[in-house]
Protein backbone atom coordinates (compact mmCIF):
# COMPACT_ATOMS: atom_id res chain seq x y z
CA UNK A 1 0.00 0.00 0.00
CA UNK A 2 1.36 3.44 -0.92
CA UNK A 3 1.19 6.46 1.07
CA UNK A 4 -0.40 9.06 -1.55
CA UNK A 5 -0.11 12.93 -1.75
CA UNK A 6 -3.15 12.56 1.03
CA UNK A 7 -0.53 11.20 3.87
CA UNK A 8 2.50 12.93 3.02
CA UNK A 9 -0.15 16.30 3.72
CA UNK A 10 -0.98 14.47 6.89
CA UNK A 11 2.83 13.83 8.07
CA UNK A 12 3.84 17.21 6.96
CA UNK A 13 1.05 19.00 9.41
CA UNK A 14 2.55 16.66 12.11
CA UNK A 15 5.51 17.98 11.73
CA UNK A 16 4.39 21.60 11.56
CA UNK A 17 2.65 21.11 15.24
CA UNK A 18 5.65 19.58 16.57
CA UNK A 19 8.13 21.96 15.31
CA UNK A 20 5.71 25.06 16.53
CA UNK A 21 3.83 23.24 19.59
CA UNK A 22 0.38 21.75 20.09
CA UNK A 23 -0.84 24.92 21.84
CA UNK A 24 0.62 27.25 19.20
CA UNK A 25 -0.65 25.49 15.76
CA UNK A 26 -4.17 26.72 14.82
CA UNK A 27 -6.78 24.47 15.55
CA UNK A 28 -4.52 21.57 16.39
CA UNK A 29 -4.27 20.12 13.52
CA UNK A 30 -4.80 16.56 13.93
CA UNK A 31 -3.26 16.04 17.40
CA UNK A 32 -4.47 18.73 19.79
CA UNK A 33 -2.32 17.54 22.25
CA UNK A 34 1.65 16.37 22.60
CA UNK A 35 0.26 12.81 23.63
CA UNK A 36 -2.31 12.68 20.88
CA UNK A 37 1.03 14.11 18.60
CA UNK A 38 2.96 11.56 19.29
CA UNK A 39 0.29 8.82 19.19
CA UNK A 40 -0.22 10.12 15.42
CA UNK A 41 3.51 10.22 14.24
CA UNK A 42 3.89 6.63 15.72
CA UNK A 43 1.42 5.56 13.34
CA UNK A 44 2.33 7.58 10.28
CA UNK A 45 6.09 6.37 10.82
CA UNK A 46 4.99 2.85 10.49
CA UNK A 47 2.95 4.04 7.32
CA UNK A 48 5.66 5.87 5.65
CA UNK A 49 8.16 2.54 6.16
CA UNK A 50 6.16 -0.06 5.00
CA UNK A 51 4.24 1.98 2.23
CA UNK A 52 7.13 2.68 -0.16
CA UNK A 53 6.33 2.05 -3.74
CA UNK A 54 7.80 -0.94 -5.43
CA UNK A 55 10.19 0.34 -7.92
CA UNK A 56 12.64 -1.29 -10.60
CA UNK A 57 15.88 -3.54 -8.97
CA UNK A 58 19.00 -1.35 -9.58
CA UNK A 59 21.82 -3.33 -11.60
CA UNK A 60 23.82 -5.04 -9.78
CA UNK A 61 27.04 -3.86 -8.99
CA UNK A 62 30.64 -4.82 -10.66
CA UNK A 63 32.04 -7.43 -8.03
CA UNK A 64 35.18 -5.62 -5.98
CA UNK A 65 38.39 -5.19 -7.62
CA UNK A 66 40.61 -8.34 -6.53
CA UNK A 67 42.95 -7.57 -3.92
CA UNK A 68 46.21 -9.82 -4.43
CA UNK A 69 47.90 -9.36 -0.69
CA UNK A 70 46.98 -12.13 1.82
CA UNK A 71 44.16 -12.22 4.78
CA UNK A 72 46.35 -12.24 8.02
CA UNK A 73 46.52 -15.10 10.26
CA UNK A 74 42.73 -16.25 11.55
CA UNK A 75 44.16 -15.22 15.65
CA UNK A 76 45.02 -11.96 14.17
CA UNK A 77 42.17 -11.53 12.17
CA UNK A 78 39.97 -12.79 15.56
CA UNK A 79 42.06 -10.16 17.23
CA UNK A 80 41.31 -7.70 14.63
CA UNK A 81 37.49 -7.95 15.37
CA UNK A 82 38.30 -7.32 18.86
CA UNK A 83 39.71 -4.11 18.63
CA UNK A 84 37.71 -2.74 16.05
CA UNK A 85 34.86 -3.57 18.65
CA UNK A 86 36.51 -1.24 21.02
CA UNK A 87 35.86 -3.62 24.37
CA UNK A 88 37.89 -2.53 27.26
CA UNK A 89 38.73 -3.14 30.88
CA UNK A 90 35.98 -1.25 33.25
CA UNK A 91 36.74 2.53 34.78
CA UNK A 92 36.62 2.37 37.87
CA UNK A 93 35.33 5.33 40.52
CA UNK A 94 37.01 8.30 40.01
CA UNK A 95 37.83 8.17 36.35
CA UNK A 96 40.19 5.36 37.15
CA UNK A 97 41.17 3.44 34.14
CA UNK A 98 41.25 -0.11 36.00
CA UNK A 99 44.10 -2.55 35.21
CA UNK A 100 42.70 -4.16 32.04
CA UNK A 101 44.33 -3.01 28.99
CA UNK A 102 42.40 -0.13 26.47
CA UNK A 103 42.00 -2.03 23.08
CA UNK A 104 41.14 1.20 21.49
CA UNK A 105 44.91 2.29 21.88
CA UNK A 106 46.60 -0.68 20.47
CA UNK A 107 44.39 -0.49 17.28
CA UNK A 108 46.74 1.93 15.17
CA UNK A 109 49.76 -0.27 15.93
CA UNK A 110 47.60 -3.76 14.56
CA UNK A 111 47.06 -1.68 11.83
CA UNK A 112 50.88 -1.15 11.45
CA UNK A 113 52.24 -3.94 12.22
CA UNK A 114 49.64 -5.61 9.52
CA UNK A 115 50.33 -3.21 6.78
CA UNK A 116 54.72 -3.93 7.54
CA UNK A 117 53.42 -8.01 7.11
CA UNK A 118 51.71 -6.59 3.67
CA UNK A 119 48.29 -7.82 5.09
CA UNK A 120 45.03 -6.62 3.62
CA UNK A 121 41.68 -6.49 5.91
CA UNK A 122 39.51 -9.72 6.42
CA UNK A 123 36.77 -9.47 4.25
CA UNK A 124 33.89 -9.51 6.88
CA UNK A 125 35.40 -6.81 8.70
CA UNK A 126 36.17 -4.28 5.54
CA UNK A 127 32.59 -2.47 7.11
CA UNK A 128 33.62 -2.22 10.69
CA UNK A 129 37.10 -0.93 9.24
CA UNK A 130 35.50 1.85 7.83
CA UNK A 131 33.03 2.56 10.74
CA UNK A 132 36.24 2.92 12.55
CA UNK A 133 38.16 5.34 10.43
CA UNK A 134 34.81 7.59 10.09
CA UNK A 135 34.73 8.10 13.94
CA UNK A 136 38.43 8.21 14.30
CA UNK A 137 40.68 10.06 11.92
CA UNK A 138 44.32 9.27 13.10
CA UNK A 139 43.26 5.91 11.84
CA UNK A 140 42.13 6.79 8.01
CA UNK A 141 45.52 6.42 6.34
CA UNK A 142 46.41 2.90 7.90
CA UNK A 143 42.45 1.94 7.93
CA UNK A 144 42.07 2.68 4.47
CA UNK A 145 45.36 1.21 2.96
CA UNK A 146 44.04 -2.01 4.73
CA UNK A 147 40.79 -2.32 3.60
CA UNK A 148 42.08 -1.67 0.15
CA UNK A 149 40.33 -1.64 -3.31
CA UNK A 150 37.63 -3.37 -1.25
CA UNK A 151 36.82 -0.79 0.75
CA UNK A 152 37.11 1.86 -1.75
CA UNK A 153 34.19 -0.40 -3.82
CA UNK A 154 32.64 -0.10 -0.77
CA UNK A 155 32.50 3.43 -0.28
CA UNK A 156 31.49 4.11 -3.10
CA UNK A 157 28.07 2.58 -1.94
CA UNK A 158 27.49 4.10 1.09
CA UNK A 159 27.34 7.95 2.21
CA UNK A 160 29.47 7.71 5.62
CA UNK A 161 31.79 6.10 3.57
CA UNK A 162 32.46 8.60 1.07
CA UNK A 163 35.38 10.31 3.10
CA UNK A 164 37.67 7.16 1.79
CA UNK A 165 36.99 8.31 -1.62
CA UNK A 166 39.04 11.98 -0.87
CA UNK A 167 41.71 9.43 0.53
CA UNK A 168 42.41 7.24 -2.02
CA UNK A 169 42.09 6.62 -5.70
CA UNK A 170 38.17 7.45 -5.72
CA UNK A 171 37.41 3.77 -6.01
CA UNK A 172 39.02 2.81 -8.86
CA UNK A 173 42.70 1.63 -9.70
CA UNK A 174 45.38 4.21 -11.08
CA UNK A 175 46.82 3.54 -14.51
CA UNK A 176 50.28 3.03 -15.06
CA UNK A 177 52.49 5.95 -14.14
CA UNK A 178 54.54 5.07 -17.33
CA UNK A 179 51.09 5.15 -19.55
CA UNK A 180 51.37 9.07 -20.50
CA UNK A 181 48.29 9.16 -21.96
CA UNK A 182 46.90 7.25 -19.55
CA UNK A 183 48.21 9.95 -16.96
CA UNK A 184 47.06 12.77 -18.62
CA UNK A 185 43.50 11.67 -19.25
CA UNK A 186 42.70 10.52 -15.47
CA UNK A 187 44.34 14.06 -14.74
CA UNK A 188 42.44 16.41 -16.53
CA UNK A 189 39.04 14.04 -16.28
CA UNK A 190 39.28 12.41 -12.78
CA UNK A 191 38.02 13.38 -9.48
CA UNK A 192 39.98 15.41 -7.07
CA UNK A 193 40.67 12.09 -4.70
CA UNK A 194 42.10 10.50 -8.26
CA UNK A 195 44.32 13.23 -9.07
CA UNK A 196 45.92 13.61 -5.57
CA UNK A 197 46.69 10.01 -5.89
CA UNK A 198 48.22 10.20 -9.23
CA UNK A 199 50.20 13.16 -8.68
CA UNK A 200 51.62 11.00 -5.36
CA UNK A 201 52.04 7.96 -7.85
CA UNK A 202 54.10 10.07 -10.57
CA UNK A 203 56.13 11.38 -8.05
CA UNK A 204 57.32 8.15 -6.01
CA UNK A 205 58.05 7.10 -10.03
CA UNK A 206 59.85 10.41 -11.15
CA UNK A 207 60.33 13.06 -8.83
CA UNK A 208 60.71 16.01 -11.52
CA UNK A 209 57.52 14.69 -13.43
CA UNK A 210 55.02 16.16 -10.90
CA UNK A 211 55.45 19.84 -11.48
CA UNK A 212 55.58 18.93 -15.18
CA UNK A 213 51.98 17.75 -14.68
CA UNK A 214 51.19 20.16 -12.19
CA UNK A 215 51.90 22.88 -14.96
CA UNK A 216 50.26 21.54 -17.59
CA UNK A 217 46.49 22.57 -15.66
CA UNK A 218 48.04 24.64 -13.10
CA UNK A 219 46.74 27.93 -14.31
CA UNK A 220 42.98 26.72 -13.82
CA UNK A 221 43.21 25.00 -10.64
CA UNK A 222 41.13 26.54 -7.77
CA UNK A 223 43.25 27.92 -4.73
CA UNK A 224 43.16 25.41 -2.33
CA UNK A 225 43.58 22.85 -5.06
CA UNK A 226 46.72 23.98 -6.07
CA UNK A 227 48.13 24.50 -2.30
CA UNK A 228 46.96 20.74 -1.54
CA UNK A 229 48.95 19.66 -4.91
CA UNK A 230 51.98 21.62 -3.77
CA UNK A 231 52.38 20.71 -0.33
CA UNK A 232 52.68 17.01 -1.71
CA UNK A 233 56.20 18.56 -3.45
CA UNK A 234 57.33 17.95 -0.16
CA UNK A 235 58.26 14.17 -0.79
CA UNK A 236 61.07 14.24 -3.04
CA UNK A 237 61.84 18.05 -3.03
CA UNK A 238 65.15 18.74 -5.21
CA UNK A 239 65.99 21.65 -7.10
CA UNK A 240 64.82 20.03 -10.18
CA UNK A 241 61.34 21.62 -8.64
CA UNK A 242 63.02 25.05 -8.10
CA UNK A 243 61.68 26.53 -11.31
CA UNK A 244 57.84 25.83 -10.46
CA UNK A 245 58.31 26.96 -7.17
CA UNK A 246 59.77 30.30 -8.32
CA UNK A 247 56.66 30.59 -10.51
CA UNK A 248 54.32 29.87 -7.82
CA UNK A 249 55.68 32.78 -6.01
CA UNK A 250 53.66 35.02 -7.70
CA UNK A 251 50.43 32.92 -6.59
CA UNK A 252 47.60 35.15 -6.72
CA UNK A 253 46.67 33.09 -3.33
CA UNK A 254 48.90 34.12 -0.43
CA UNK A 255 48.65 30.75 1.04
CA UNK A 256 50.23 28.89 -2.46
CA UNK A 257 52.95 31.43 -2.35
CA UNK A 258 53.74 30.92 1.25
CA UNK A 259 53.83 27.17 0.69
CA UNK A 260 56.20 27.76 -2.57
CA UNK A 261 58.94 30.43 -0.30
CA UNK A 262 58.81 27.76 2.61
CA UNK A 263 59.90 24.71 -0.07
CA UNK A 264 62.37 26.69 -1.50
CA UNK A 265 64.02 27.74 1.82
CA UNK A 266 64.59 23.89 2.27
CA UNK A 267 66.55 24.01 -0.41
CA UNK A 268 69.66 25.60 0.50
CA UNK A 269 70.96 26.41 -3.27
CA UNK A 270 68.13 27.75 -4.61
CA UNK A 271 67.82 31.43 -5.39
CA UNK A 272 65.27 32.49 -3.39
CA UNK A 273 67.56 30.94 0.03
CA UNK A 274 70.68 32.66 -1.29
CA UNK A 275 68.55 36.12 -1.83
CA UNK A 276 67.13 35.32 1.45
CA UNK A 277 70.85 34.81 2.79
CA UNK A 278 72.06 38.17 1.19
CA UNK A 279 69.35 39.99 3.67
CA UNK A 280 70.24 38.14 6.88
CA UNK A 281 73.72 38.34 6.37
CA UNK A 282 73.06 42.00 6.29
CA UNK A 283 71.63 42.18 9.68
CA UNK A 284 73.62 39.95 10.97
CA UNK A 285 77.34 39.61 11.85
CA UNK A 286 80.50 39.95 13.79
CA UNK A 287 79.77 43.19 14.83
CA UNK A 288 76.22 42.73 15.64
CA UNK A 289 72.55 42.92 14.73
CA UNK A 290 70.60 45.12 12.68
CA UNK A 291 67.01 43.90 12.07
CA UNK A 292 65.64 45.11 8.46
CA UNK A 293 63.97 48.90 8.85
CA UNK A 294 61.37 47.91 6.35
CA UNK A 295 59.85 44.86 4.48
CA UNK A 296 60.14 45.61 0.91
CA UNK A 297 58.19 44.12 -2.45
CA UNK A 298 61.08 41.96 -2.58
CA UNK A 299 61.21 40.41 0.42
CA UNK A 300 57.17 40.23 0.13
CA UNK A 301 57.41 37.60 -2.61
CA UNK A 302 59.90 35.85 -1.51
CA UNK A 303 57.64 34.75 1.45
CA UNK A 304 58.03 37.31 3.94
CA UNK A 305 54.83 38.30 5.86
CA UNK A 306 54.16 41.67 6.79
CA UNK A 307 52.11 41.97 10.03
CA UNK A 308 53.45 40.16 13.30
CA UNK A 309 51.80 38.30 15.29
CA UNK A 310 50.63 40.24 18.67
CA UNK A 311 53.18 40.67 20.95
CA UNK A 312 55.30 40.57 18.34
CA UNK A 313 57.45 43.97 16.95
CA UNK A 314 58.08 44.30 13.37
CA UNK A 315 61.48 44.46 12.86
CA UNK A 316 62.34 41.25 14.95
CA UNK A 317 58.98 39.73 12.99
CA UNK A 318 60.78 40.24 9.97
CA UNK A 319 64.53 39.31 11.02
CA UNK A 320 63.28 35.84 12.10
CA UNK A 321 61.66 34.93 8.88
CA UNK A 322 65.03 36.20 6.74
CA UNK A 323 67.15 34.31 9.22
CA UNK A 324 64.72 31.16 9.27
CA UNK A 325 65.12 31.03 5.27
CA UNK A 326 68.87 31.67 5.26
CA UNK A 327 70.66 28.42 4.50
CA UNK A 328 72.67 27.46 7.27
CA UNK A 329 75.85 27.08 5.98
CA UNK A 330 76.19 30.87 4.86
CA UNK A 331 77.21 31.45 8.60
CA UNK A 332 80.19 29.47 8.59
CA UNK A 333 82.02 32.35 6.20
CA UNK A 334 80.60 35.08 8.14
CA UNK A 335 81.67 34.22 10.81
CA UNK A 336 85.30 33.47 9.84
CA UNK A 337 84.67 29.24 9.66
CA UNK A 338 82.86 29.16 13.02
CA UNK A 339 80.97 25.70 13.28
CA UNK A 340 77.70 25.80 14.52
CA UNK A 341 78.23 24.80 18.24
CA UNK A 342 80.69 27.56 18.13
CA UNK A 343 78.07 29.81 16.78
CA UNK A 344 75.60 29.10 18.85
CA UNK A 345 77.61 30.32 21.46
CA UNK A 346 78.49 33.48 20.42
CA UNK A 347 77.36 36.56 22.89
CA UNK A 348 77.52 38.50 19.46
CA UNK A 349 73.61 39.44 19.98
CA UNK A 350 73.14 39.19 23.74
CA UNK A 351 73.81 43.12 24.04
CA UNK A 352 70.90 44.04 21.99
CA UNK A 353 68.89 41.30 23.32
CA UNK A 354 68.64 39.34 20.03
CA UNK A 355 70.13 35.86 21.11
CA UNK A 356 66.55 34.38 21.68
CA UNK A 357 64.97 35.90 18.39
CA UNK A 358 68.15 34.89 16.61
CA UNK A 359 69.02 30.90 18.01
CA UNK A 360 64.59 30.61 17.32
CA UNK A 361 65.22 31.50 13.78
CA UNK A 362 68.54 28.90 13.34
CA UNK A 363 65.78 26.22 15.45
CA UNK A 364 63.18 26.84 12.84
CA UNK A 365 66.22 26.65 9.74
CA UNK A 366 67.90 23.03 11.45
CA UNK A 367 64.28 22.06 11.37
CA UNK A 368 63.43 22.83 7.62
CA UNK A 369 66.65 22.12 6.45
CA UNK A 370 67.21 18.85 8.22
CA UNK A 371 70.53 19.71 9.48
CA UNK A 372 71.65 17.43 12.08
CA UNK A 373 74.82 19.40 12.62
CA UNK A 374 72.72 22.57 13.73
CA UNK A 375 70.62 20.53 15.53
CA UNK A 376 72.97 18.90 18.36
CA UNK A 377 74.15 22.31 18.67
CA UNK A 378 71.17 24.04 19.29
CA UNK A 379 69.74 21.42 21.54
CA UNK A 380 73.27 21.33 24.20
CA UNK A 381 73.47 18.44 26.25
CA UNK A 382 70.74 16.98 27.35
CA UNK A 383 71.95 16.91 30.92
CA UNK A 384 71.32 20.88 30.99
CA UNK A 385 68.17 22.55 32.61
CA UNK A 386 65.53 22.73 30.19
CA UNK A 387 65.53 26.83 30.52
CA UNK A 388 69.17 26.74 30.01
CA UNK A 389 69.45 25.05 26.40
CA UNK A 390 71.39 26.99 24.13
CA UNK A 391 68.80 27.15 21.39
CA UNK A 392 65.38 27.11 22.98
CA UNK A 393 63.73 26.49 26.20
CA UNK A 394 61.24 25.15 24.38
CA UNK A 395 60.39 21.66 24.49
CA UNK A 396 58.05 21.52 21.41
CA UNK A 397 60.90 23.14 19.46
CA UNK A 398 63.57 20.22 20.79
CA UNK A 399 61.13 18.05 19.90
CA UNK A 400 61.33 18.71 16.43
CA UNK A 401 65.46 19.40 16.04
CA UNK A 402 65.02 15.73 17.68
CA UNK A 403 63.40 14.58 14.51
CA UNK A 404 66.26 15.96 12.57
CA UNK A 405 68.86 13.37 14.19
CA UNK A 406 68.92 9.71 14.10
CA UNK A 407 66.84 7.57 15.66
CA UNK A 408 69.28 6.16 18.02
CA UNK A 409 70.90 9.09 18.70
CA UNK A 410 67.66 10.53 18.92
CA UNK A 411 66.58 7.97 21.77
CA UNK A 412 69.93 8.50 23.66
CA UNK A 413 69.22 12.18 23.99
CA UNK A 414 65.97 11.57 25.28
CA UNK A 415 67.22 8.66 27.75
CA UNK A 416 69.83 11.09 29.26
CA UNK A 417 67.49 13.79 29.27
CA UNK A 418 64.98 11.78 31.60
CA UNK A 419 67.84 10.32 33.74
CA UNK A 420 68.38 14.04 34.14
CA UNK A 421 65.24 15.78 34.82
CA UNK A 422 62.48 13.18 34.80
CA UNK A 423 59.43 12.02 33.27
CA UNK A 424 57.27 15.14 33.60
CA UNK A 425 59.60 17.28 31.41
CA UNK A 426 60.19 14.62 28.74
CA UNK A 427 56.12 13.96 27.18
CA UNK A 428 56.93 15.60 23.69
CA UNK A 429 60.46 14.60 23.62
CA UNK A 430 59.42 10.51 23.91
CA UNK A 431 56.40 11.53 21.41
CA UNK A 432 59.22 11.99 18.63
CA UNK A 433 61.26 8.39 19.43
CA UNK A 434 61.37 5.44 17.01
CA UNK A 435 58.69 3.12 18.81
CA UNK A 436 58.81 0.62 20.57
CA UNK A 437 61.09 2.23 22.87
CA UNK A 438 63.97 -0.05 23.65
CA UNK A 439 67.80 -0.41 25.11
CA UNK A 440 69.04 2.55 27.11
CA UNK A 441 65.59 4.36 26.69
CA UNK A 442 63.04 1.53 27.70
CA UNK A 443 65.08 1.52 30.45
CA UNK A 444 65.21 5.31 31.65
CA UNK A 445 61.62 5.42 31.32
CA UNK A 446 61.19 2.17 33.59
CA UNK A 447 63.32 3.81 36.17
CA UNK A 448 61.80 6.89 36.05
CA UNK A 449 58.75 5.77 36.78
CA UNK A 450 60.14 3.82 39.36
CA UNK A 451 61.45 6.60 41.14
CA UNK A 452 58.42 8.39 40.85
CA UNK A 453 56.48 5.77 42.58
CA UNK A 454 58.84 5.45 45.25
CA UNK A 455 58.67 8.92 45.84
CA UNK A 456 55.17 8.91 46.46
CA UNK A 457 54.90 11.44 43.38
CA UNK A 458 51.47 12.73 42.45
CA UNK A 459 50.43 9.58 40.20
CA UNK A 460 47.91 10.68 38.25
CA UNK A 461 50.08 13.79 36.63
CA UNK A 462 52.04 10.87 34.92
CA UNK A 463 48.85 9.26 33.22
CA UNK A 464 50.27 10.57 29.92
CA UNK A 465 53.33 9.29 30.31
CA UNK A 466 52.26 5.74 31.44
CA UNK A 467 49.48 5.89 28.25
CA UNK A 468 52.11 6.56 25.47
CA UNK A 469 54.55 3.93 27.89
CA UNK A 470 51.47 1.39 27.07
CA UNK A 471 51.38 2.00 23.75
CA UNK A 472 55.27 2.53 22.93
CA UNK A 473 57.81 0.34 25.46
CA UNK A 474 59.18 -2.06 24.15
CA UNK A 475 57.06 -5.74 25.23
CA UNK A 476 60.78 -7.12 26.70
CA UNK A 477 60.41 -4.72 29.24
CA UNK A 478 57.20 -6.26 31.23
CA UNK A 479 59.22 -8.54 33.03
CA UNK A 480 61.56 -5.52 34.49
CA UNK A 481 57.98 -4.02 35.37
CA UNK A 482 56.27 -6.92 37.26
CA UNK A 483 57.90 -6.24 40.32
CA UNK A 484 55.89 -2.81 40.46
CA UNK A 485 52.62 -4.61 40.04
CA UNK A 486 52.06 -4.99 43.95
CA UNK A 487 50.62 -2.00 45.90
CA UNK A 488 53.60 -0.43 48.35
CA UNK A 489 53.32 0.80 51.08
CA UNK A 490 52.68 4.80 51.07
CA UNK A 491 55.55 7.25 51.87
CA UNK A 492 53.94 9.57 54.89
CA UNK A 493 53.92 12.78 52.46
CA UNK A 494 52.28 10.45 49.37
CA UNK A 495 49.28 11.69 48.14
CA UNK A 496 46.10 9.61 49.36
CA UNK A 497 45.69 6.50 47.42
CA UNK A 498 48.88 6.69 45.70
CA UNK A 499 50.32 3.58 46.36
CA UNK A 500 47.13 1.66 44.88
CA UNK A 501 47.24 3.91 41.72
CA UNK A 502 50.76 3.17 40.97
CA UNK A 503 50.44 -0.68 41.79
CA UNK A 504 46.93 -0.39 39.29
CA UNK A 505 48.76 1.23 36.69
CA UNK A 506 51.64 -0.99 36.51
CA UNK A 507 49.41 -3.74 36.28
CA UNK A 508 48.01 -1.70 32.97
CA UNK A 509 50.87 -1.42 31.71
CA UNK A 510 52.44 -5.12 32.16
CA UNK A 511 49.22 -6.11 30.96
CA UNK A 512 49.32 -4.07 28.03
CA UNK A 513 52.76 -4.98 27.14
CA UNK A 514 52.00 -8.76 27.15
CA UNK A 515 49.48 -8.62 24.88
CA UNK A 516 50.94 -6.39 22.38
CA UNK A 517 53.80 -8.89 22.56
CA UNK A 518 51.02 -11.35 21.85
CA UNK A 519 49.26 -9.33 18.65
CA UNK A 520 52.94 -9.35 17.06
CA UNK A 521 53.12 -13.31 17.46
CA UNK A 522 49.67 -13.76 16.31
CA UNK A 523 50.64 -11.27 13.36
CA UNK A 524 53.54 -13.49 12.41
CA UNK A 525 52.99 -15.02 8.84
CA UNK A 526 52.96 -18.98 9.39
Amino acid sequence: MGEGDEGYGEWQELVGAALLGTDRRRGGGPAGSAEALLDAAAVHAVRRRAGLRPAPALPRPEPAPRDPRPAPPEAAGRRLAQLLAGRSGPVNGGGRRGSAPDLTELLPQWLSAAARHGYRAPDALVPALLDAARARTDLRPQALALAGTRGLWLARMNPDWRFALRGGAGGGELPDVTDRSAVERLWEEGLFAERVALLGAVRAHEPAAAPRLLSTTWASERAEDRLMFLDSLRAGLSLEDEAFLEAALGDRSRNVRATAAELLSALPQSALAQRMAERALACVGPEGVTPPAECDAGMLRDGVVKRPPAGRGERAWWLGQLVEAAPLSCWRERFGGLGPAELVALPVASAEGWTEELHAAWCRAAVRQRDPEWSRALLGPASAPPAAGPGTASLAERARLLETLPDEERAAWVAEFIRAHGLSEAFQLLGVCLVPWAGELGRAVVDALDIAREAGSYPWSFSGVMGLAERCLDPVEAGRLEALTAAAEEPPDAAPGAAAYWAEAFQRLVATLRLRATMQAELAPA
